[in-house]
């Protein structure tokens, strides 16, 4: 009896935590997928509705938007004087390598998600500090006015403020 409770007690602190994915369409079309981690998936699901739904907009079944995601690996770095980007290039097309564009400075590699131990490890070899992170690409990217900007980065904001939102 007495091991059984400590048992008990020592499992109710451990929370158990869930990942979880909503999809919507927020204020003036804009298609948003939201990466939750929670220990209550009703409360998740009810706060992040309620964001939808006070900026016009609403949620979608799950999985109703994912075809309009690409899942890749972004990693970026800035650039100096002695990488050649060309040459790196054809340095990573084996380690999962889609794309690379220079903005600015700062060099941007895209790849497959499958792909982010490897790409990340390549750079860790050339001696590279990157910001390596997995994000939902649109496939169909649009552009919005900065009026309707505010009201979709006032949604985003609300989202991004809930402790159990990981990503939008």
């Amino acid at each position: 009896n007495i091991d059984n409770a400590i048992k008990r007690a020592a499992g109710k602190d451990a929370a158990n935590y869930i990942e979880m994915n909503i999809e919507g369409k927020g204020p003036h079309g804009v298609l948003v997928f939201v990466e939750c981690m929670t220990d209550n998936t009703t409360r998740t699901t009810a706060n992040v509705k309620s964001y939808f739904n006070k900026a016009g907009g609403s949620q979608s079944p799950n999985g109703s938007l994912e075809f309009m995601f690409n899942r890749k690996t972004v990693i970026e770095f800035e650039k100096t004087d002695d990488i050649d980007i060309e040459e790196m290039e054809l340095e990573l097309i084996d380690a999962g390598l889609e794309e690379i564009e220079e903005n600015e400075g700062t060099v941007y590699v895209y790849g497959d998600y499958t792909n982010f131990g490897t790409l990340t490890q390549a750079f860790e070899e050339k001696g590279i500090e990157v910001k390596a992170t997995l994000q939902r690409i649109p496939t169909s990217p649009v552009e919005y006015t900065d009026e309707q900007l505010e009201d979709i980065e006032k949604m985003l904001d609300k989202m991004e403020e809930d402790d159990d939102v990981q990503g939008v």
